[in-house]
């Protein structure tokens, strides 16, 4: 098994922080009460977007740069010093065992992550309980079996200081801040640091290679409602890096790490080349409009033509993990697609955790053990897992070239953006009404035997 700790761009911690991070947020919240946050992480990032039609490798330099168009107001920052901030965004994830379920209340919470009709919109936060409590027994049990708690903070901090590394080497002195969205460090801490940098600019990673709603989408949603409740906040110029799955850096590393785990097999050109990525519901795509799945396939479709012109021509296929609860998810299914390899003939496989680029849970426990076990009870005989990229340096390097693009684009938001779903109905005998009918509607749903089985066997 590949370490979990990024091993690239070492620097001692001395020259790469300002100072240690004190953090004293609620777990379970509906806003951030208080903050205390003292130093900032730094790191580095290069990259170039690359699109492929047949075999020709065609340079974009801004594909997946989001400035928000007419919504955003040139920045008065003549006559200060100039203070360029990289804003890191990732999922989180429990550090102890204790931590599990009030992570999973945070996730849940989110409806970006439930989308819920307003009718029941204030089940929101009964429905997150109900079902963090649900299910964090098992994922107790996945945590347990990695270590107690997941990695990706401290992979991700690694990646801060990498990227800050690799910028530095570029000639450009940045400050990079790690925002998680469901655990601690959250991004709202992130935001109120980077405030009190007095940050000139600012560049905004998601480290979600795709565009999801439910990825991306949630954590920009935050970053709206915090810069548009702030004076300062609103005016400062902002670049948002909304996908990067097509940069030439992010495909040329994927096919790398790849073709070295195709070697270890005795015939790696017999190898199905298995991309597994993380799900989401039907529903995203078809009624809200998730890219997702297009971006996924077409990721899928650069990796494997990468690989073509190294001579690379193993089969490969797409399936999807992790889903949760009754409704529909994007399929094949990984499991389901395991099954069905190995029922027809194939022995060697290389599992791919294809929207991931650190590990955790689902490609340390989900994929490594889970997944393993069931393609070898599948009749699959020889099984292998291509390591997320972590802080590899060709990645590192692209996503500070990623970074150095998107920053001349930066421009400042306005106060005149609106979120969804704010609206609230002002009538208090209609509200009471649609809080009557839906709870007893949302009683008699989530307390029926089929919807606590579906949440509380899929461990997060």
């Amino acid at each position: 098994m590949e370490s979990t700790s990024c091993s690239a761009f070492k620097l001692p911690l001395s020259d790469l922080r300002h100072s240690d991070r004190r953090c004293r947020l609620f777990p379970q919240r509906k806003q951030i009460v208080s903050v205390s946050c003292h130093g900032s992480v730094g790191g580095l990032h290069r990259g170039g977007a690359v699109r492929k039609r047949g075999s020709t490798l065609e340079t974009r330099c801004s594909v997946g740069v989001s400035t928000y168009g007419e919504s955003f107001v040139e920045s008065a920052s003549h006559g200060t010093e100039e203070k360029i901030g990289v804003l890191l965004l990732n999922l989180g994830g429990p550090e102890t065992l204790n931590d599990v379920q009030p992570f999973l209340f945070n996730l849940f919470a989110d409806p970006d992550i439930i989308r819920l009709p307003r009718l029941f919109g204030f089940l929101q936060w009964p429905l997150a309980k109900l079902i963090s409590v649900l299910r964090a027994p098992k994922s107790k049990e996945g945590y347990a079996a990695i270590g107690g708690g997941s990695p990706l903070r401290k992979i991700t901090d690694e990646q801060a200081d990498a990227l800050k590394l690799a910028l530095e080497v570029k000639n450009m002195p940045v400050n990079v801040y790690v925002g998680m969205r469901y655990w601690y460090p959250f991004t709202e801490e992130a935001i109120q640091q980077i405030k009190r940098d007095n940050i000139t600019r600012l560049v905004v990673l998601p480290l979600y290679p795709q565009f999801s709603i439910s990825t991306t989408g949630s954590s920009i949603r935050v970053l709206q409602n915090s810069f548009r409740e702030d004076a300062f906040l609103s005016r400062l110029p902002v670049a948002i890096i909304k996908s990067w799955y097509q940069r030439e850096g992010y495909i040329r590393s994927m096919a790398d790490l790849i073709a070295k785990e195709l070697e270890r097999f005795a015939k790696p050109e017999e190898v199905m080349v298995f991309f597994s990525a993380h799900g989401v519901p039907v529903s995203y795509v078809e009624d809200a409009g998730d890219p997702y799945k297009d971006q996924m396939e077409d990721c899928i479709y650069l990796i494997m033509q990468e690989l073509k012109a190294r001579g690379i021509n193993n089969d490969h296929t797409l399936a999807y993990q992790s889903r949760v609860g009754p409704v529909q998810w994007l399929k094949p299914y990984t499991d389901e697609v395991l099954v069905d390899l190995g029922q027809k003939g194939v022995k060697s496989l290389l599992a791919v955790p294809v929207s991931f680029v650190s590990e955790h849970i689902e490609t340390l426990e989900e994929i490594d053990m889970e997944y393993k076990h069931l393609a070898l009870e599948s009749g699959i005989e020889n099984w292998g897992r291509v390591p997320a990229l972590n802080c590899t340096s060709s990645f590192i390097t692209d996503l500070a070239e990623a970074v150095i693009e998107a920053l001349p684009s930066a421009k400042a938001m306005t106060n005149s953006e609106g979120t969804s779903g704010e609206n609230l109905d002002n009538d208090p005998l209609k509200y009471l009404v649609k809080m009557f009918f839906g709870s007893v509607l949302a009683f008699i749903l989530l307390l029926s035997p089929k919807m606590v089985h579906a949440f509380r066997n899929h461990p997060f």
